[in-house]
């Protein structure tokens, strides 16, 4: 088995096309796959590995290609996992998923060392940090690891490309015309997001504080506070009702991710409360809580497919791994039946490689997902 290292970048997407919500046009997208379509990885380590050297293309990769998601007990990264997983599985390589016990940069390190140690070809994390990392990640790259970010990035000297969701602009843009939307143009609003140190989270909000600054049509809103749940259901839930407590006129909660998301709705809702909410969350996890009246708390949020992030995660991993991409802007390679992707300069500096836009999520649409993940 070659012992490469690969990091593996955080993508978004659906295969979608942007629906109304992300701009004051409405736009059509092709969605995201069907609940027949969808791919449901059956295990999260796969040991399907051949005795034949792997072919330098991503259409065979028979080493062994590791996962480090945020933390265990969050769907969002089980399925990103279970898409990881089954991609390498239909390579003939081996996959390892690692949920560290904690959404920290330092449960995330004594993962690394591990994996280190077991000689993986690849490493794809979500960091919990964008720095903090650096020092586990270069020695991992030095023992031939190749080392990629998936869905939340490290800094561009811990990788070798990052595997994005969506743009950053164009999530930050979707999310706060819906706030725009929802709020009726005016009003105050606040942000219920994960950890402090989260990249992506941290990078999304920046885009919306941006998007809010530069452009007078969002003059009239006021952002109170960004809050922290640290993606955790009860921290998050007691946010929110901190949230309702300091501020009486508060019209929307934004939060770019699913645990706070799910735990905003279900806090708004129990006590009919008329905030309402828009963000980042799992149709399978929000579908009660979405609806256009006073009875739901959620008008409508995006999302993309964490499956289709696994799998384009597990496919760069393999091509790094294959020498068949370096991470260079201008990288081309074929993602199994998710298509075929350029690698592209990204904001810090980087490179990425891009799911897809956000999908939105709302009555129209929310009975038909709510089975799919």
């Amino acid at each position: 088995m070659k012992k490469k290292v690969i990091s593996i970048l955080l993508s978004t997407a659906m295969t979608a096309v942007l629906l109304a919500g992300c701009g004051d046009a409405a736009q059509e997208t092709a969605a995201p796959e069907t609940a027949e379509e969808a791919p449901a990885a059956e295990e999260e380590a796969s040991t399907a590995g051949t005795e034949e050297e792997a072919p330098e293309t991503t259409e065979g990769g028979s080493g062994t290609y590791a996962i480090i998601t945020k933390a265990a007990g969050n769907p969002y990264n089980e399925k990103e996992a279970e898409g990881f997983a089954q991609a390498v599985e239909e390579m003939g390589g081996t996959a390892i998923v690692q949920h560290p016990e904690a959404a920290t940069a330092d449960a995330q390190i004594s993962v690394i060392q591990s994996l280190i140690s077991q000689g993986v070809d690849s490493i794809a994390i979500a960091g919990n940090d964008i720095n903090a990392l650096q020092a586990a990640l270069e020695e991992a790259a030095a023992a031939g690891i190749k080392v990629c970010s998936i869905d939340s990035g490290v800094n561009p000297e811990s990788r070798l490309t990052h595997v994005n969701q969506a743009g950053t602009m164009e999530i930050g843009q979707c999310l706060m015309d819906a706030v725009y939307d929802i709020a009726g143009g005016e009003g105050q609003w606040a942000i219920l997001s994960a950890t402090s140190q989260a990249a992506n989270q941290n990078a999304w909000i920046d885009a919306m504080k941006t998007i809010m600054e530069e452009d007078d049509k969002y003059a009239d809103l006021e952002l109170v506070e960004v809050a922290y749940g640290d993606d955790e259901p009860q921290k998050s839930t007691d946010q929110t009702q901190a949230l309702l407590a300091n501020y009486p006129d508060l019209k929307v909660i934004c939060a770019p991710t699913t645990v706070g998301i799910a735990a905003a709705a279900k806090v708004l809702q129990d006590q009919g409360s008329s905030v309402k909410l828009t963000g980042l969350g799992l149709p399978s996890e929000m579908a009660e809580y979405i609806g256009d009246d006073d009875a739901h708390s959620c008008p409508y949020m995006f999302l993309w497919n964490p499956i289709d992030i696994g799998r384009l995660g597990a496919y760069t991993s393999i091509a790094l791994a294959n020498g068949e991409i370096g991470g260079a802007a201008g990288d081309t390679f074929t993602a199994g039946d998710l298509g075929d992707y350029t690698i592209v300069e990204a904001g810090d500096g980087g490179t990425e490689v891009i799911l897809g836009p956000p999908y939105r999520f709302d009555p129209s649409n929310i009975e038909e997902w709510k089975t799919v993940y």
